[in-house]
Order: C-alpha cells, then structure tokens, then sequence
C-alpha cells in the first residue's frame, strides 16, 4: 500500500510538471504571438521588405534653333565606385587598388589606400563620376566588395553656351544660378517609391499586400526663349570686342520688342557648367544682364525723352537755349560734347547727347524752371512705375538685382539727384530693366513681361508660352512714333553708314563715370550702346555694357561696334526684307 502511494505521488508530480511546462509554453507563445506581434511582424518587414527610392529625372533644358527647339542641357549616367573594406580580404587589396586605378584613371578619389584600410566602416567612395565603359570594366574583374551606383550628371552638348543662363547643379544635385537654379524645384521633379518583399540578392518580388509602386514625377522639360544661334553670335561678338577694346568685362542682352522674350545674354568673363568646380572667381556664376546694377549713362536719355514728349511737355522740334552748362540746386551740369550752343531743338540735344537738353526736359515737367516735386514725382511714376526701372523684372533666372531708383521725397532725391538721373546717372538699374523699358517705347507703348521661358516640351510636342503683357499703354502710340524716330535719326546722324540698307535701325550712346572710393572718377568709365532694328517694325533689341578697372570706355567707340557687328548678322538671321 505505501508503494502504491508513493507511485501515484509521482506521478501526480510527473503531471504538474508538464502542466507547468505547458503553462510556460502557453505564455511565452501568449507573449510572442500576442504581445510582441507587432514588433516581430516588422522585424520580419525589415528583412523581407525593401524600400527602394526611384529617383526622378531631372528636366531637360531646350533652346530654340530658329523655329524648333533644341537640346542644350540634357542628363547622362555616370558611376559612383564603393568598397566594402569588411568584405575584401587584405591580400586582395592590392590587386583591387591596382584594377581601379588602371580603368578609373583620374577619376579615383585622392587616398584610396587609405580609404580601403578603413575596416570600421561598410562604405567607402574609392571613384566618381565612371563612364559606363569604364564601370563595366571593372565588373568583368570581379573584384570581392566593389561595387557601382548610378548617378545622373548633366551633359551640355553646346558646351559653355549660355553659361551664366542655364546655371549648373552641384554634387547634392540642386540647381546653382541662372535658370537651374531659379526654376530647381520644377526641374527636379519628385522621386518615386518601391516598395516590396525582396529575395536573398534584393530582387524585387511580385508577391504581398504590403507592396507599393509610385512612378517618379521627373522634371519638366523647359524650352528657353533663347536662340543657340544668337547666342553663339552674341557671344562671338561680344569676346572680340573686348579683344579689340582691352576691355575686362563685358555683357549683351537682345529681346524681342514685340514679346519680351529674351533671345540671347551674353557674358564675359564666362565659364563651363560641365566644369563649374574648376571656376576659381565665383563671380563668373553671374548673369550681368539681371544681377548687376549700375549707372547706364546717356542710354536712359531716350526714356527721358520719352516721357517729356508723352506728358506734352517737348517735341522733336522744341527748342532750348544750350550754353553748354546749366545750374541745378547750386551745382553746375556741364555737357561732355561742347559747342551746339544757341537755340537747338530736342532732337539735337538727343543726336549729341547734350545732359543741358535732358534736365531742360526734367525742369519742363514742374515749373520750367526747377526740378520741383512734382517734376520729381512724374519721372519717378515712368522711370520707375511705368518703365519699370529700380525694380525686378521677374524674369526666371536666380539672383536678379532690384537696383534702387530714388523716391522723390527722400531726402537725397532733390532736384540735383534728378537732374543727374535725366542723363542716366544717380540711380542703379540692370539691363534687363533698361532693355525691357526701351522695348515698351518704340514697340507702341507695352511693356511685356521680360521671360528667358518659350514653354516646354510635352514628350515630343512643343507647348509654347503667351508673351505676358505686364503693362499697356506706358506711353501713347503717337509717343512711340516719335521717340522711335528721334533715336534712328539721332544714330544715322553719325552711324548711317554703319548699318545695311533699306532697315530702319537706331540707337543711342552711354558712358557713365563710376564711383571709386565714395566720389565719381573720370579715370574710370562704363561703355553702353542701347539701339533696335527692323524692317516695317522694331524686331530685336541689343544692349550692349563694356568696362574694366581704371579704364575710360565709352559708349560709341567701345561698345557701339558690338552693337553693330550683332544688328547686321541679326538682319540677315531673321530673314528681314528691306523697305522699298
């Protein structure tokens, strides 16, 4: 009887000790299966599934070849080599360094020994930027722990063209300056997303719920305004005429009047944006033509014209008495060409840039005497309201320049800062500025919206942008008329020759002094020429700035032949027909 019970107490024990183990089981399964689901359901997601950015391609640039648009910025494929210092064994280093460097050439990256040797880490860029020749090469060595990425750089099949326009994008990818930097976020476009359960070698597998595909959004393909063509001249033009001239730098900005299309900019120096790391002066990243402002000079003598003749204060044929000075305020204004004195007309005064004629103009809109607050108050509505000066234009290229046009009641805009601004000094503006307000006075009166945009390319179809008309009627028609004929008469008084027959072209000079140290220097001078041309109506507008340190340039000697060069070739290039 006592072994009976003793043997049922074991197994009683046996019993309670598998409950107990079954009861273990239960609730770790509970607190594995239940508790820590979620944890573990996305320990396994980490591992199966993979998330896969797909990167967006970056938008194209055109240019307009004539009618069509063309490539000017287009992307390619290049390759990144890294290295996993783990994984390569140290008696393979030396063969893996040799290959690379034997293919990769003067792509590696500086210190790779060293970058190799760094087994602390998994990544390591060993060469950048590989052709894909270059890529495949190496892969047929197959090397343990290399390995390649992807990565789309631009290509400019046109080179350096329009350099300071387009911009560039940097090694993160973003755009920098000109058109790339201004329109980046367009450009970009917007990286799309894989998501999926993967196999051992990260393959993509069609299976499961948890699966997501979102295409990228590449980039827009944007059509410039501008014309390869043109350009290429302009800057043709452009650096012999500094060669010719000695000047520094120089800029060209042409439009269309009758748009506001911008169809060429030109400057020098200028730089390569496939090679913009190289650039030593970052100044050369600058558009001049939109980011810097500066005293124009006599050019701004047709706007003070303009708006003399449309508020009815002079004609062509209203006369003045010249002595070759005047006085403003205590302080004498003297001209720079002496000796039209006596009684001269308008036109006159414009053909010899006479400063007497344009503050005479500016005295006429107040009292006919002084350059009073009124006065003051009708050439800040043109100059700046109307014509626009002294503030951005807008046009889509990064860092453009508002300049500043002074306010007619601020304390330093009295009568002898305005009397300066009729002739062009006194105020800082841009070309783009200047030009666009010369395209409004002789093209009728509009003043278009200055654009470097034609549209964009939709697949294979152009979707060309409407001209923007900012502002009609800143002067009348019967205004335009005038001012349009004042300044062809005031340049075929002394460059008739200079131009082909049967078109009708004008245009008007400018040098100004520039400030060095706080006061104006005569030692010291930037050379402008702002004219039109056309055949039945204005059909292009050039201007054109030259200068240079310590240098005396001016606007007909040094500038006025660039104008020349780039009208005449215009003529031809548009396919203008002479009148008669």
């Amino acid at each position: 009887m006592k072994l009976e019970l003793q043997h049922g107490s074991r197994t009683r024990l046996l019993a309670f000790i598998v409950l107990g183990l079954m009861a273990i089981f239960v609730v770790r399964l509970f607190y594995l299966q239940i508790i820590k689901h979620d944890e573990y359901v996305a320990m396994a997601m980490e591992e199966q599934v993979k998330r896969l950015t797909i990167p967006a391609k970056r938008g194209m640039i055109y240019a307009m070849d004539g009618a069509t648009p063309a490539k000017l910025v287009m992307n390619t494929t290049v390759y990144t080599l890294f290295v996993d210092p783990q994984v390569i064994k140290e008696k393979d280093r030396a063969n893996v360094l040799k290959t690379i460097r034997r293919i990769a050439g003067g792509n590696v990256q500086p210190s790779i020994e060293e970058l190799i040797s760094r087994t602390d880490t998994r990544y390591q860029i060993l060469a950048t930027k590989l052709t894909r020749t270059q890529a495949e090469l190496i892969k047929k060595e197959t090397l343990t722990g290399v390995g390649f990425q992807e990565v789309s750089q631009r290509y400019y099949p046109e080179g350096g063209l329009a350099a300071q326009t387009l911009g560039f994008v940097n090694a993160e990818g973003h755009g920098q300056y000109g058109i790339e930097g201004k329109l980046d976020d367009r450009l970009t476009g917007k990286d799309g997303l894989l998501q999926s359960v993967t196999d051992v070698s990260n393959v993509p597998l069609t299976i499961g719920r948890n699966n997501v595909n979102q295409p990228a959004q590449d980039g827009e393909n944007i059509v410039l305004s501008i014309d390869k063509n043109i350009q290429s001249y302009a800057e043709k033009a452009l650096a012999d005429g500094l060669q010719r001239t000695k000047a520094e730098k120089g800029s060209v900005i042409i439009m269309d009047p009758q748009t506001g299309k911008i169809m060429a900019m030109a400057n020098q120096p200028t730089y390569n944006p496939a090679e913009f790391n190289k650039v030593q002066d970052g100044a050369a990243f600058n558009n001049g033509t939109v980011s810097t402002p500066y005293e124009a000079g006599s050019v701004i003598k047709t706007l003070t014209v303009a708006t003399g003749i449309d508020k009815g204060v002079i004609t062509p044929d209203s006369t003045y008495v010249n002595t070759d000075t005047i006085t403003v305020g205590g302080k004498t204004i003297k001209n720079a060409t002496k000796g039209q004195t006596g009684t001269i007309t308008m036109q006159r005064a414009l053909n010899y840039s006479l400063n007497t004629g344009m503050v005479t103009i500016a005295q006429r809109l107040g009292d006919g005497k002084n350059i009073n607050v009124q006065a003051r108050g009708t050439m800040y509505s043109y100059f700046h309201d109307k014509f626009g000066l002294g503030r951005q234009t807008g046009v889509e290229l990064a860092y453009e320049s508002e300049g500043n046009v002074v306010l007619p009641n601020d304390a330093s805009g009295a009568e002898v800062r305005y009397s300066n601004m009729s002739f062009g000094q006194g105020m800082d503006v841009t070309m783009v500025q200047v030009s666009a307000a010369f395209c409004s006075i002789i093209n009728g009166g509009t003043y278009y919206q200055p654009t470097v945009i034609n549209g964009v390319m939709d697949g294979t179809d152009f979707k060309e942008k409407q001209s923007v008309v900012a502002q009609s009627g800143v002067i009348s028609q019967a205004t335009s008329d005038k001012v349009r004929s004042m300044v062809h008469t005031a340049r075929s008084t002394f460059y008739a020759g200079s131009d082909k027959k049967g078109f009708e072209v004008g245009g008007k000079t400018g040098t100004s002094q520039t400030i060095v140290n706080g006061d104006y220097s005569d030692d010291q001078t930037i050379g402008t020429y702002l004219g039109y041309g056309g055949d039945d109506a204005p059909r292009y507008v050039i201007m054109v700035q030259v200068s240079g340190k310590n240098m005396n340039l001016e606007g007909g000697k040094h500038a006025m032949p660039i104008f020349t060069d780039i009208s005449n070739w215009m003529l031809d290039y548009l396919k203008l027909q002479p009148k008669g």
